[in-house]
């Protein structure tokens, strides 16, 4: 009986950890592929803050937040 208690207990504690992995991996991919903030939402931002955003301005927070996001 106290077998079948720690295999189900040692069972469950792998399957948490790998489906903690397994999901962690799947969102990095997801994030990497389909980045949150795209040039066409940060011009917006910029507008809606009252800047009038030029293109150099644009490429150059891209750039920072894609080195901010590499790390």
């Amino acid at each position: 009986m106290g077998m079948y208690i720690l295999v189900g207990a040692l069972a469950l504690i792998a399957g948490v950890a790998l489906g903690f992995f397994i999901a962690r991996k799947y969102m990095m991919s997801y994030l990497k592929k389909n980045p949150p903030i795209n040039e066409q939402m940060l011009k917006m931002m910029m507008m809606q803050m009252g800047m009038k955003p030029s293109q150099k301005k644009i490429n150059q927070m891209m750039n920072a937040m894609n080195k901010q996001q590499g790390k």
